[in-house]
């Protein structure tokens, strides 16, 4: 019995700790969307609590199934090709836009050949991205129109493409001068675009990865180099593509995968299609900035940063100065 209670135990615990988690960033942004009046209402603590749970849970399960989906996908297929692999471990983060990093398994046997390593790669972005669309719509069609907000009181996001033809489809008639704002349940989907996308990204151990391994082989770790070389220069035009040529440096170029314990066997052309496919996928999940920002914003954001150091430095020297005095 011990071990069943190990196996289930540390994740279902870290489970229901990202539960906890999505619930109440999405039930703070649920307030703020659908009944801001709540936060002018004096209320019990227990009363709170029960709106935030109440507004929370559609963004909650959202996300939860779009990540549950997605790592079940690479269990389930790991358990079929008998790769071991553990549950899913979630990353409760209540500090953040949407209240989780995510969800890993880790896989504990090498794989067994190329066809097994895209397949358990590949199965996790296609079984969240299935979740995704019906997401995306309802997201899309329960968020609401409006005039641009301030840009300090505001965040924009980057519109994959998906989301940009969704979006069309589903707002036809929205004025060029409007924005659209996002209900939860469209964050949680366009978190879902985001996630898919990143574990796209054909390098290390990432699921696009795998896929790209499996294809290529050692040529999987050039094109990791050639990605990192193209995304470098792009940063001039914005900050985030230094972050994705980082990324693609610090997990493929750093990081060469391991190979399979038959791994002169090539996969069937099938997989070749299938790779086409998660291409394709990626090509429509995926936005160069996700948070929309520029170099301008961080340099006026040091500078206020910088002149509050100063304020704080002469509040010190002040107090200091009185204290003295009095001394």
């Amino acid at each position: 019995m011990a071990p069943v209670a190990s196996s289930w135990g540390v994740p279902a615990i870290f489970f229901l700790l990202t539960v906890l988690s999505t619930l109440y960033v999405g039930g703070i942004q649920g307030i703020a969307f659908w009944s801001p009046e709540l936060f002018q209402t004096e209320t019990s603590v227990l009363g709170m609590l029960r709106a935030i749970a109440i507004h929370g849970a559609p963004f909650s399960f959202t996300v939860l199934a779009i990540i549950f989906s997605h790592e079940m996908g690479h269990y389930l297929t790991a358990r079929y090709y008998r790769v071991d692999a553990t549950l899913p471990f979630f990353l409760p983060f209540p500090f953040s836009l949407v209240g989780t990093f995510g969800a890993f398994i880790i896989i504990k046997s090498r794989f067994p050949h190329r066809k097994s390593l895209i397949d358990i790669g590949l199965a996790g972005p296609f079984a969240g991205f299935l979740v995704v669309l019906p997401a995306l719509v309802v997201g899309i069609a329960t968020s609401r129109p409006g005039p641009p907000l301030p840009p300090e009181t505001s965040i924009s996001f980057g519109e994959p493409l998906l989301f940009q033809w969704f979006s069309s489809a589903i707002w036809p008639n929205l004025p060029n001068n409007y924005d659209l704002y996002i209900s939860p349940i469209g964050l949680a989907a366009w978190f879902g675009l985001l996630l898919t996308a990143l574990n796209l990204i054909p390098i290390g151990q990432l699921d696009g990865g795998h896929a790209s391994y499996a294809l290529l082989q050692k040529g999987a770790y050039r094109l990791s180099a050639w990605a990192f070389f193209a995304f470098l220069p792009m940063a001039y035009f914005g900050p985030s593509w230094l972050f994705w040529a980082l990324l693609l440096y610090a997990l493929g170029i750093r990081r060469p995968h391991p190979p399979t314990r038959i791994d002169e066997v090539p996969p069937p052309r099938s997989r070749y299609v299938m790779g086409a496919l998660a291409l394709a996928v990626f090509v429509l999940c995926f936005t160069p900035e996700p948070i929309v920002f520029n170099w301008g914003d961080i340099w006026t954001g040091f500078k206020e940063w910088l002149g509050s150091q100063v304020l704080v430095k002469e509040a010190v020297e002040e107090v200091h100065a009185i204290l003295t005095a009095h001394g």
